[in-house]
């Protein structure tokens, strides 16, 4: 084989060695996948394995130990934070009557409940709920004790689910109730005249009290409510309308030797909004 010819056939193999490089290069890039679609194959299987388990898309994510939650939990406990707040009043059942028939120890008044907490889920709701009732003493109580007027005021803080049973609808009833930390305080009060000075100074009339007595102690409540949704101006409102009932047991100690159960039995009535 002359020089020439020996020459060119070198050069042409030299070229088809290089297009074969290039062509098994070309098949391996188009077989390999890039991090961002293995990520999003990823995340749309967990997000799969998640809906057949019950979990919401969001809250699924793909890792080493199978799925997890997205984010933390102070992001969870934003988006589903729960919070009402209402007022309304109060009833006596009157089981607080002594055996002697000297009660009932307690009337008519009026209550103020806010309460927060998280969504567990679209039907359950668990709130942590403080409450103020201020409920005034029977006449023939205070005239017992010799003074002109008196009042109970009850505080508590207490752990309270709430179940809704038609969360799908519009309106829905829910059963709610729960028990905790319960503080009573029972004044006695006299009309005292004092003076007060803004603009000008004049005597005024101001119940202060003479006398009172408290307790700390457990106390339960059971109720039933109704809700109606606000839906807003996109149609998908989170903010409902409440009224609800409750019958409300707490234990306090017995006002006196007579008084046999040592309890105080109320029915507040409350109306507000929740979230």
């Amino acid at each position: 084989m002359s020089s020439s010819s020996s020459m060119l056939f070198k050069q042409r193999v030299s070229l088809f060695a290089v297009a074969a490089i290039f062509a098994a290069a070309s098949v391996g890039a188009q077989s390999t996948v890039s991090p961002n679609e293995s990520s999003s194959s990823s995340f749309q299987l967990a997000a799969n394995d998640g809906l057949n388990l019950g979990i919401h898309p969001a809250m699924a994510v793909e890792g080493a130990g199978g799925v997890r939650p997205a984010g933390n939990w102070r992001q969870y406990a934003a988006s589903n934070f729960a919070f009402e707040a209402g007022g309304g009043f109060n009833g006596p059942i009157g089981n607080d009557t002594s055996t002697g028939g000297g009660g009932p120890f307690i009337t008519w008044g009026g209550n103020f409940t806010v309460g927060g907490g998280l969504h567990l889920s679209k039907r359950i709701s668990l709130l942590a709920e403080y409450q103020f009732i201020d409920d005034k003493l029977p006449g023939n109580l205070i005239a017992q004790v010799g003074t002109q007027g008196g009042n109970a005021h009850i505080w508590s803080l207490t752990l309270d689910p709430v179940i809704d049973l038609f969360p799908k609808h519009a309106n829905s009833v829910y059963v709610t109730g729960g028990g905790g930390f319960y503080r009573k305080l029972t004044s006695f009060t006299e009309p005292v005249e004092g003076v007060v000075c803004t603009y000008y100074c004049g005597i005024v009339v101001e119940n202060q009290t003479v006398f009172h007595f408290s307790s700390n102690q457990g106390g339960a409540s059971l109720g039933l409510g109704f809700t109606r949704q606000l839906r807003g101006f996109s149609g998908e409102g989170k903010a409902k309308l409440f009224a609800e009932a409750r019958y409300l047991f707490v234990n306090t100690p017995s006002i006196n030797s007579t008084n046999g159960t040592g309890t105080t039995g109320l029915i507040p009535i409350t109306l507000g909004v929740r979230f």
